[in-house]
């Protein structure tokens, strides 16, 4: 499946700007995988404090940018799309970060799921800037109900 515009993407999940760091899917493989892209750009609002005068895309919004990925892979898969279910981090393990995401790249989101039961995945994540490996780590997701209002 894909690629899926921004519209599909918002479908799929519930974040908005600024915290919404998935732009575009170019494919997605139902139960299996999804490769997404993040434009990086100077106007992101944490550029202007990491660092001002070496920005740099904190590590954690990587790892969140991959997180949001997955969930677009899990509600897709499980045809949840429009659904209002949210998919929740569980567990962050060995997230590694090799290289400094700078704006004006284009960071490629490349998430496999490597186990599902029920509501509860795993996935394994990688973010790369053309060839090059930034970051990389594992976690758990779950699907569940938004809270009550």
């Amino acid at each position: 499946m894909g690629p899926f515009d921004i519209k599909r993407v918002m479908a799929a999940i519930p974040h908005r700007y600024p915290m919404l760091l998935v732009d575009r899917v170019e494919e997605l493989v139902p139960n299996e995988r999804i490769v997404a892209v993040k434009a990086v750009t100077i106007n992101e609002p944490f550029f202007q404090g990491h660092f001002p005068a070496r920005p740099i895309m904190p590590g954690v919004l990587i790892v969140e940018a991959l997180a949001q990925a997955a969930g677009v892979l899990a509600v897709e898969s499980m045809g949840l799309r429009d659904s209002g279910k949210l998919v929740y981090f569980m567990a962050i393990d060995s997230a590694k970060f090799r290289a400094p995401v700078e704006p004006g790249v284009l960071l490629r989101l490349e998430v496999v799921q490597t186990q599902a039961r029920r509501a509860v995945s795993k996935f394994s994540g990688k973010a790369y800037v053309g060839d090059k490996l930034a970051a990389e780590t594992d976690f758990t997701a779950m699907i569940a109900d938004a809270p009550a209002e």
